[in-house]
């Protein structure tokens, strides 16, 4: 298991995430998250201390293998167990599946860290929108 300390320090950059809004149908994508590396230790801890307290303890997170440099089984993070899964399949190459629990699933579009603030923006506000 791997630690990661929470919450960043004051000196981290700030998180780079947009969520959709609260709706009562649902969504393939629930926002974007435009991480600064392929570091997973690095990045999800950064995730899980921005996301909405409503959505409560993640306990686990599915990302696609061959795109990070790293996926332990598990972490910790904030003195809580995350499970990590890999996957292969190419249609969930950009995204992260993160589950909590009794409150829900929530899949986010993960902007690769090499893309442009340019480019990036448009694939944020369309996943922050429902138009991905």
């Amino acid at each position: 298991m791997t630690t990661a300390l929470q919450p960043p320090l004051p000196s981290q950059p700030l998180l780079r995430l947009r969520l959709a809004s609260r709706s009562a149908m649902p969504r393939p994508i629930d926002g974007a998250w435009w991480p600064r590396s392929y570091d997973l230790l690095t990045e999800l801890p950064r995730l899980l201390a921005g996301l909405p307290q409503a959505w409560g303890h993640i306990a686990s997170a599915t990302v696609n293998g061959t795109t990070w440099s790293a996926v332990p089984g598990r972490m910790l993070v904030s003195n809580q167990a995350v499970r990590l899964h890999r996957t292969l399949g190419a249609s969930a190459a950009h995204t992260i599946v993160l589950l909590s629990p009794g409150r829900g699933r929530w899949d986010l579009l993960v902007v690769p860290p090499d893309t442009t603030a340019e480019a990036a923006e448009p694939l944020m506000a369309a996943a922050a929108s429902g138009r991905v």
